[in-house]
């Protein structure tokens, strides 16, 4: 079997390690959103790729929930000491990994390229392709004017009520060849659990993604479980869109591109509301088997989708 899974943020990433336990490199690949990439302190920063990529060398940082393992954080205490701006805190060992990506670039590579030269470095084999190697920014549109998303997420803490969402320079970016590439041989798609919203939209906005979709069947896992995101404010900008924080919403959300949805047991008794079918397993991944545990459910999902 060979599948594209789609990822951003931290509860995708969960779910990307677990499938990259099960399936070998020529078996999966990860399309990430760069929505939420950004400029800052000069540097140009991947919060969405550099999860995924925390996350398959396996050097997530578990305390945090966030960011890499045994950060240390002299470069930006000695920054606040000097009156620099901090409310993204970079560890030390984050900012080694954004300077050679903003270097690569400045060398001329493309966002692909400094990103397969990180992931190579760090041991990880399997591909991690960003949506595309164009600029495109997402902009979250709150009560007190439009957010650039890290603003939004980070610096006010997602406090803003939300109204909607722009995706600044999707109109003009175009999808990277490598996805296209990917999936012409593959045999299905698997949307992790991320918000579907500002880490998945993005890459379904791109000029010709969903049509290379088009012949493969598509299953989904709910970002959300008993009314709550597991990881990050999806809930939160639902319930002030409103939409239903719920399985079946998520699910609503995605018609007409996924053939199948993947519930929580919590979610059970929600099953039935949707219209596609649905299997119900454990989707919280708290340890690494559960995340593998998952990806093998998953997996069988699909297959009855291929025969």
């Amino acid at each position: 079997m060979k599948i594209l899974a789609i990822t951003g943020g931290v509860g995708g990433a969960k779910l990307a390690l677990g499938l990259a336990k099960v399936l070998s490199p020529d078996e999966v690949a990860f399309a990430v959103n760069t929505g939420d990439d950004f400029e800052h302190l000069g540097l140009h920063i991947s919060p969405d790729i550099d999860s995924l990529t925390y996350a398959l060398a396996e050097e997530n940082n578990a305390e945090l929930g966030w960011g890499r393992e045994g950060e240390t954080w002299q470069f930006i205490e000695t920054l606040e000491s000097l009156g620099g701006e901090t409310w993204f805190r970079l560890g030390d060992k984050d900012m080694a990994l954004h300077i050679r990506r903003t270097g690569l670039l400045e060398e001329g590579q493309s966002l692909t390229e400094a990103t397969a030269a990180i992931t190579n470095a760090m041991g990880i084999e399997h591909e991690v392709i960003p949506m595309t190697n164009d600029p495109v920014r997402t902009f979250v549109h709150t009560q007190d004017g439009p957010l650039a998303f890290q603003h939004y997420f980070v610096r006010d803490r997602c406090e803003p009520a939300v109204s909607g969402f722009e995706f600044q320079g999707i109109e003009n970016a175009t999808l990277n060849p490598r996805i296209t590439e990917w999936v012409e041989g593959a045999d299905g798609v698997v949307i992790c659990p991320s918000n579907p919203y500002v880490s998945v939209d993005p890459l379904l906005k791109l000029k010709g993604f969903t049509d290379a979709l088009e012949k493969l069947p598509v299953i989904a896992v709910s970002p959300i479980v008993g009314g709550m995101a597991i990881k990050g404010p999806a809930a939160k900008m639902m319930a002030e869109l409103a939409v239903p924080a719920s399985a079946p919403a998520v699910a609503a959300h995605y018609e007409g591109l996924i053939d199948g949805f993947v519930v929580d047991e919590t979610d059970r008794n929600q099953a039935d509301e949707i219209k596609i079918p649905t299997i119900v397993v454990n989707t919280i991944m708290v340890t690494l088997e559960d995340r593998v545990q998952l990806a093998r459910d998953v997996l069988g999902f699909l297959r009855t989708f291929r025969g």
